[in-house]
């Protein structure tokens, strides 16, 4: 933490912490590949809740309503736009790509695919990500991850769709 940081209100610095992916936006290599990990956690917490559609629905955009404060909070307190050790934006909305996809031993490829194309659309930034990102705040830090997730959510259903109906997987 620099000067600026340990003068934020210990709440804050909590906040800060978790948007940090509990350290693991300090990555000096691909910060938000390896803090969207937890990402991969999330989702298999839910699968083992086994929530219906809707429930999962639900909590992906709680999730990302979540991230939006917190990613705002941790950059106040790193005192940088969009700061790359503010992961939680990667982490949160994630689940967001898996959304009706099999999490299970019979598909165990699906989680792995989702995780390297929500990746691949975090880093490209198609519209309106791209755009998403110039909103001040938390709104901006966060929406541009929704939005490659909806679009990694597309190309995983288009993927399983082929790997299943043409493939055998």
């Amino acid at each position: 933490m620099n000067g600026n940081e340990s003068e934020a209100p210990a709440l804050k610095r909590a906040v800060a912490f978790v948007a940090t992916g509990f350290g693991l936006g300090y990555s000096p290599v691909a910060p938000g590949t390896v803090g969207s990990v937890w990402g991969v956690v999330i989702v298999l917490g839910m699968a083992a809740l086994e929530l219906d559609l809707w429930r999962f629905i639900v909590m992906c955009v709680g999730l990302t309503l979540i991230a939006i404060p917190m990613c705002g909070i941790a950059e106040q307190v790193f005192q940088k736009k969009d700061d790359r050790r503010i992961v939680a934006d990667e982490y949160m909305t994630f689940p967001i790509c898996m959304i009706g996809l099999p999490v299970s031993l019979e598909y165990w490829w699906v989680l792995p695919l989702a995780f390297c194309t929500n990746r691949f659309f975090d880093i490209l930034k198609l519209p309106p990500a791209r755009q998403f990102e110039r909103i001040r705040g938390g709104a901006g830090i966060t929406l541009d991850d929704a939005a490659a997730s909806v679009y990694s959510l597309g190309a995983n259903w288009a993927v399983f769709w082929v790997a299943t109906t043409y493939l055998g997987f």
